[in-house]
């Protein structure tokens, strides 16, 4: 499906996401379609989270997530796995300084097993040189896995009952929320998801009860900046109800 926009912003009486959740797809089927080896796609993917991130900030979206590497990526072939570690790598040492400069904030989000120890330190430096950041809240979703993260919190809330810090008449949403990766984030106002694929793919299923889905056919690769005001333009046009009655009817 693609968008149809009667004009470039929507309804500009209404506010914009303030937090916007992306899942990146599309890179193999881009690559594949021009007849380009798969690493290709991936490091196109990578010029178009610099866009995205740039754009971000331009738009007023304070928080972006990117889904960035799934808990269930570890299934494809150890050469494709070797190469997107490798654009990681790079993607830090090269643009980690400009995000710092231009006052992002990274952080990780996801199972912190199975990957490289050099990974897991370039995570971790990212994160510490970018903790007093906040212009825009970058977080990626690396290793991660929706079902995973909701079984981690419980069992943190189950040691915790254990250990007397809880009771189980505790349990509320708000606190049960404290435990999740995302616990100091804002729940995403607008998922954009690229490729024309039409699932979460195990992606923050808890905080995503009330967002906006945005569904784009563009690869993304190819995703821009005209894409990403696309969707706000979707966004503004959305009557959000959370539940209850029309925004506008309660205006």
């Amino acid at each position: 499906m693609t968008l149809v926009v009667d004009n470039k912003w929507g309804d500009e009486t209404r506010p914009g996401p303030s937090h916007v959740a992306i899942i990146m797809d599309g890179n193999g089927r881009w690559a594949a379609e021009r007849r380009l080896p798969r690493v290709e796609g991936h490091r196109r993917g990578v010029e178009a989270v610099r866009r995205v991130v740039e754009a971000s900030r331009d738009l007023g979206v304070t928080h972006l997530t990117l889904f960035s590497f799934s808990s269930e990526n570890w299934s494809r072939p150890a050469k494709e796995i070797s190469d997107l570690f490798g654009l990681l790598r790079r993607f830090i040492r090269r643009d980690l300084a400009d995000l710092h400069k231009n006052g992002v904030r990274i952080r990780i989000i996801g199972s912190r097993g199975g990957f490289d120890a050099d990974i897991q330190r370039m995570l971790d430096d990212a994160v510490e040189l970018t903790k007093d950041n906040g212009t825009l809240h970058l977080t990626i979703a690396f290793n991660y896995g929706s079902r995973n993260e909701i079984m981690r919190a419980a069992e943190r809330f189950a040691e915790d009952i254990k250990a007397g810090v809880r009771a189980p008449g505790d349990m509320t949403e708000d606190l049960f929320g404290a435990y999740l990766d995302t616990n100091e984030l804002p729940d995403p106002d607008l998922l954009i998801r690229t490729s024309g694929e039409l699932r979460l793919s195990n992606f923050l299923l808890w905080q995503l009860a009330y967002a906006e889905f945005v569904f784009v056919d563009t690869y993304w690769p190819d995703f821009d900046k005209a894409d990403y005001e696309e969707a706000l333009a979707e966004f503004r046009r959305r009557n959000r109800r959370f539940g209850g009655r029309s925004v506008r009817s309660m205006a």
